[in-house]
């Protein structure tokens, strides 16, 4: 799939920092990119690393680009007791659960022993749910990146009493370790069951939040980072990302988070 854009700015920019921002690849990829020559503006091949691109004028890098620039990248139904990173003694890295029994679907790679594959976004030992593995350092950067937009969702089941007030607190006015917390969007799901979404990932947030209103954490599940559901993929098993769904992750990590939130049901108090 060839990729395409029309460049909207009033002001000519270089080609590598235009395809910088727009979230595609960095500065120094686009130049490989060059180089090879898969970028071209308006049908003409771009050979100048040093180009700028006029309002109006619509640029387009080959179909071989995406795999230049893609990595390889997974995403998983990460179990509780599997650490999402580095190991642990006595502990299973998430990336050993990458086999080729546990695959769904189709990939040419599988992962073996050599292959580094950081989590974008740890789940603690014991959370389970999404997770990203990935090479991909563009896509590191819109997951992860310090001026990412992507919001996350978890199903939180807990236990104590759950009120309009403790809600509300969880919502907005908690600070940890001496900072206070963007706001969350917390809603009732049914019974103990909770829906946080969160714009941030400070350590252990969940948990320690609900310990600052009085509830215990019973389970924690990622279900979606962006627009990325976790949807149906069993427990254990992986898949491989595919090009739709990075170029979506890109494309609202630059947006507010609700712009990348489907829409929530109506909370209950």
């Amino acid at each position: 799939m060839t990729w395409t854009r029309t460049y909207q700015e009033a002001e000519p920019q270089r080609v590598n920092r235009w395809l910088a921002q727009s979230g595609v690849c960095s500065r120094r990829e686009a130049e490989d990119l060059i180089a090879q020559g898969l970028v071209s503006i308006d049908g003409e091949r771009v050979d100048d690393p040093g180009r700028k691109i006029q309002p109006g004028q619509t640029l387009t890098l080959a179909e071989r680009a995406a795999s230049v620039l893609q990595g390889f990248t997974v995403v998983l139904n990460k179990p509780t007791g599997v650490v999402s990173g580095q190991p642990e003694p006595g502990y299973t890295p998430a990336v050993r659960l990458l086999t080729r029994a546990a695959l769904v679907g189709e990939s040419a790679t599988i992962p073996d022993a050599q292959m580094s594959l950081p989590p974008l976004g740890r789940l603690d030992l014991d959370s389970h749910g999404l997770l990203i593995l990935s090479d991909d350092g563009v896509l590191a950067k819109a997951v992860i990146g310090p001026e990412s937009a992507l919001d996350k969702e978890y199903v939180v089941r807990v236990a104590g009493r759950i009120d309009p007030p403790t809600l509300q607190r969880l919502r907005h006015g908690l600070e940890l370790d001496g900072r206070k917390l963007k706001p969350a969007q917390v809603d009732v799901i049914e019974g103990q069951v909770l829906r946080f979404v969160l714009t941030e990932g400070r350590n252990r947030q969940i948990r320690r939040m609900c310990e600052l209103v009085g509830l215990r954490v019973m389970d924690l599940k990622r279900v979606r980072i962006g627009p990325l559901e976790l949807a149906d993929l069993p427990e254990g098993r992986w898949r491989v990302l595919d090009p739709g769904e990075r170029a979506a992750l890109i494309a609202a990590s630059t947006r507010s988070g609700s712009a990348s939130r489907p829409e929530a049901p109506p909370p209950r108090s």
